[in-house]
């Protein structure tokens, strides 16, 4: 699973840095244009999310991660083929449900190993294959495209998606057989993933902004080679969900979230008064300690107390957030730095995600701080971890 999770995020990854560029360079678009570009993937997955989990609960998870990693590949491979603005946002569209669905399936896949006091730290693990993907892919992406290559990137996209696909072939189904009434119960919009989901959106602005707005900031502080950035980033980010994978259970995820959106905030702030390389690269290890902290934390919050058999419908309520606040920053960051700069556009990042900070600390999600400490029995043949402990 994590290997699978590994290659299907390198193959995210490789656009990162690429797509800014390819919007503005090849295509003629300016600061909007690279937003809708960027946030049209989460279009496709916003759309695709909740269903996916109810599928995931029904179906197994296995299929959604097959499935999903299938499309991303043939969405990679044609993304070129025709040089024009509605073409990319179409093939975006596509890609964005093909990473919902691998998404969905994974994560369900980790928490359906994992005993209740263990989940952040089983979402901690699997989320090394996310962050390692999203470290490397960009560092791959640079070294392909050499200037100018868009084509090289596409077609490497694809062939590190069509590997994750291959892997997930080879995986073991998790999903436990229910009675019918419990798969009936469960929900498409689950009521439990709606606050949690709007904590995690507004931390998640910053993050996005980050990805959108860096490749073109960069130069402007004299960075040219942004791929350094993004694996200093991810790096920063595996190494916290390694060595501190147990926190979130320890620390409780309302304490844990409020380190994510606060450090969030910081490191957001940091770029946009701290005019300068130095400046990037702090706010950017900052940045990753949010985001270490951040999905585990408000994860673990949407998954307390919800039945095995509706798990995968909160995990797809609770993503959609993601996307819908991926997509919907790109275009309001957009317009922020097309009417000021990409200052303005970091600096209003942080604004959301100190809001999210104050909600929490304010009971938005009531009382569920404490760790957990009590584990909730699970099928013995599902406790075998994902990776070594």
């Amino acid at each position: 699973m994590v290997c699978a999770g590994f290659f299907s995020f390198s193959a995210l990854g490789v656009f990162l840095p690429v797509l800014p560029r390819y919007v503005e360079r090849r295509l003629g678009g300016g600061d909007i244009a690279v937003g809708v570009a960027v946030g049209a993937m989460a279009v496709g997955a916003v759309i695709l999310r909740p269903l996916a989990g109810r599928i995931g609960d029904r179906f197994g998870r296995k299929v959604l991660m097959v499935g999903g990693a299938a499309l991303l590949a043939s969405m990679a491979a044609i993304a070129g083929l025709v040089e024009a603005l509605p073409w990319l946002i179409g093939t975006r569209v596509l890609l964005g449900l093909g990473e919902a669905a691998f998404f969905i399936g994974a994560t369900t896949m980790a928490t359906d190993l994992a005993p209740e006091d263990r989940r952040g730290e089983a979402v901690s693990y699997f989320s090394v294959a996310v962050w390692g993907g999203l470290a490397v892919g960009p560092v791959i992406g640079e070294m392909v495209l050499d200037h100018s290559h868009y084509a090289r990137v596409w077609i490497t996209g694809a062939a590190l998606a069509l590997v994750a696909a291959l892997i997930s072939a080879t995986m073991k189904e998790t999903r436990t057989v229910h009675a019918s009434g419990d798969l009936e119960r469960g929900r498409l919009i689950h009521p439990a993933a709606i606050r949690p989901g709007v904590l995690l959106a507004a931390t998640v602005v910053g993050t996005v902004g980050f990805g959108v707005f860096l490749p073109l900031y960069g130069p402007e502080v004299g960075i040219d080679d942004v791929g350094l950035v993004f694996l200093v980033n991810g790096v920063m980010v595996l190494s916290v969900r390694i060595f501190g994978a147990r926190l979130p259970d320890r620390l409780g995820p309302v304490r844990a979230g409020s380190i994510a959106s606060s450090t969030t905030a910081v490191a957001l702030g940091t770029i946009a008064l701290w005019h300068s390389a130095t400046g990037v690269y702090v706010g950017a290890i900052l940045l990753a300690v949010g985001a270490a902290f951040g999905y585990p934390a408000f994860l673990v919050l949407a998954l307390r107390d919800v039945p095995e058999s509706q798990r995968g419908s909160v995990v797809g309520t609770f993503s959609a957030f993601f996307d819908f606040a991926s997509g919907t920053a790109g275009l309001l960051l957009g317009g922020i730095a097309a009417a000021t700069n990409y200052r303005g556009a970091f600096a209003t990042a942080a604004v959301f995600a100190l809001a999210a900070f104050v909600l929490l600390r304010s009971g938005f999600v009531g009382d569920r701080h404490a760790p957990v400490t009590s584990p909730t029995p699970v099928d013995p043949a599902l406790l075998e971890p994902p990776i070594p402990p």
